[in-house]
């Protein structure tokens, strides 16, 4: 029993030695047994146990029966260390054949990643020649060549990027809308650099509103006194606006601008890579691009693959064309509080005025058999002011008569890889403001301040943080010019509502009062202050002036009762477009995650 315990105590020593050279064992005194002599002399007394040299060559029966014991131990012993060895080793060896294999298998994905698709350039480029994305090929493809996508085109191209513009018709257009330009929109137009693409289309000075109600009218101008001489709105036409800019942009060598109809955007894991399209000659083609940015208009066909859609169709404009005649307030646009909804007119060129009649909902008189002239010359003609009477009933004997559906239609996107929205695509706002394209303007001012750290557009991860930044950073200027033309197209409708009746007085005769009550809310429309707490403050200012003007001199039961309700409408009209707005990326921005996204240093591929 004894020397089995010593040897075991040999058999943990040596292992321990074996395992760790630097091991030091705690010295094993060995116990007496009562048989004194099973313990050899030299054995006794000593502080550790070892094995005599002697040993091995010992005649007695007992002491080569010691020495077979120990040799049979160190031989299981080395059967350990040997098994040990081999399991180590093996184990070492398929942990680097499996890490080799992982590495193999990441730069394969990589070099994929960095490489896709291989056809990219060769259908995207005419020459044919294979470029790869990275490389010498696209950065960025922009579906749409209108106000928002020719700006963004020429923007990011300016900054070095490589942009494919493929646009369904390259025929000037002929809108009815799009064609006043407010003062906020030309200041981006300038950080732009677009400003000289209202040169040569007989664009006109917009210096502010005229506001006519009940054969009354108020000036309302813009706030510009802080601003250079040459800053102002602008109205024009809008094909030849948009022709200008189509014709900068193609200046650019590192911009392709092809007539193509793109059918669907081209996917892969989640990830949108490109657009397929049609060209001109009908030839089917795909184009494949770190970034995908959909601006093709108010009737985008992609816009349901990246955003919730909620169109809603309040009204249509009928327009016209006022020609050879003089509007009461010269380089003024014009707004008449008529009923049943307001009538728009401002210059677009220097013998054109436009004339913009909404009515109501989606069914319109018909055009073709008489309905719409009838309509216009009897219900809308003794509603507008004297000096345009005669040239209004000219222009619909003309007949030359257009329509078109306003569309409202709130933000709500679905963030996706390697895809962007913008425009009226992305989100519309009623027209009655003219505030669509100084939102256009104003995210592209946006967007480009966000791209310009990131040197290359493959890293996707990376660009993903940036786009969803980007949806949140344009909020308060985009919101606050959506809220107000909501709001203010609801105030200036007509109602048999008493309190709504109420409201549009209120603030017809808040507008009127001058100084900031006028300066405020027109700063406000036209994009030079958009800040959503002071339209907020301005809208309710206006539903406190109705309710003062009700009680006083003295309330009486109805007066009151009027005033609640047109707290309460007021409430009704703003609350539910501030809540399709988002409260949060409207007032409180600074407050969503992904407001911070950009503003970390971007990862480089």
């Amino acid at each position: 029993m004894s020397h089995h315990h010593t040897l075991s105590s040999y058999s943990l020593s040596l292992w321990s030695n074996i395992i760790n050279p630097h091991y030091q064992p705690t010295p094993i005194t060995p116990r007496r047994s009562k048989t004194r002599a099973s313990i050899p002399p030299e054995v006794e007394g000593k502080g550790e146990l070892f094995i005599p040299a002697h040993c091995c060559c010992c005649s007695s029966s007992s002491s080569w029966f010691h020495c077979f014991v120990r040799k049979k131990e160190m031989f299981v012993i080395g059967q350990h260390v040997l098994w040990t060895f081999f399991a180590s080793l093996f184990g070492f060896v398929l942990l680097y054949t499996l890490r080799r294999n992982n590495n193999s298998n990441a730069n394969k994905r990589k070099t994929k990643k960095m490489t896709f698709p291989q056809e990219c350039a060769k259908e995207s480029f005419p020459d044919g020649k294979c470029r790869p994305v990275n490389g010498s090929g696209t950065d960025v493809i922009i579906v749409g060549a209108g106000v928002a996508g020719s700006a963004l085109a020429y923007t990011l191209a300016k900054d070095g990027r490589r942009v494919h513009v493929i646009e369904r018709d390259l025929t000037e257009p002929d809108r009815i809308v799009g064609e006043l330009l407010q003062p906020g929109g030309y200041l981006k137009l300038i950080e732009l650099g677009l400003e000289d693409c209202l040169e040569e289309i007989d664009a006109q000075r917009v210096l502010g509103y005229a506001l006519f109600k009940d054969e009354k009218n108020a000036r309302l101008s813009y706030p510009l006194e802080k601003f250079d001489s040459d800053v102002a709105g602008r109205s024009f036409h809008n094909g030849r606006f948009i022709q200008r800019m189509r014709e900068k942009a193609a200046t650019l060598s590192n911009v392709q601008l092809e007539q193509g109809t793109v059918t669907s955007l081209l996917e892969e894991n989640g990830v949108v890579r490109g657009v397929q399209y049609k060209s001109k000659d009908g030839q089917l083609h795909k184009a494949y691009a770190p970034l995908t940015v959909v601006c093709d208009g108010c009737f985008s066909n992609l816009r349901r693959t990246l955003c919730n859609p909620k169109v809603d169709v309040p009204s249509c404009f009928v327009g016209l064309v006022l020609e050879n005649c003089q509007l009461p307030f010269a380089n003024h646009g014009h707004v008449i509080l008529a009923d049943p909804s307001p009538i728009l007119f401002y210059p677009i060129s220097s013998t054109e005025v436009r004339c913009l009649v909404d009515v109501p909902g989606q069914k319109l008189p018909s055009v073709a058999n008489g309905e719409m002239a009838s309509y216009l010359k009897t219900v809308v003609a003794p509603q507008i002011p004297s000096e345009l009477h005669d040239a209004f009933i000219a222009a619909v004997d003309k007949g030359n008569i257009r329509t078109m559906p306003n569309r409202s239609m709130p933000a709500d996107p679905h963030p996706t890889p390697g895809a962007l929205l913008m425009g009226d695509a992305f989100n519309m706002r009623h027209p009655l403001t003219g505030g669509g394209m100084t939102v256009a303007l104003s995210d592209i001012v946006v967007l480009r301040d966000l791209l310009k750290p990131l040197r290359n557009l493959n890293d996707a991860g990376s660009l993903s943080k940036y786009l969803e930044s980007f949806y949140t950073l344009r909020k308060p200027m985009a919101s606050t010019i959506n809220t107000l033309a909501g709001a203010l197209y609801k105030v200036f409708s007509a109602s048999p509502d008493p309190a709504r009746k109420e409201m549009r007085q209120a603030c017809f005769d808040y507008l009127s009062l001058g100084g900031i009550f006028s300066t405020g809310p027109v700063a406000i429309l036209s994009g030079l202050n958009p800040r959503p707490l002071s339209l907020f403050l301005h809208f309710f200012a206006v539903a406190i002036y109705g309710v003062a003007r009700l009680l006083l001199p003295y309330p009486s039961p109805r007066r009151m009762w009027i005033g609640a309700r047109l707290i309460s409408g007021a409430s009704c009209i703003i609350f539910p477009i501030i809540k399709a707005e988002g409260v949060r990326q409207m007032f409180l921005p600074a407050t969503v995650p992904a407001y911070y996204s950009a503003r970390a240093p971007p990862h480089q591929v």
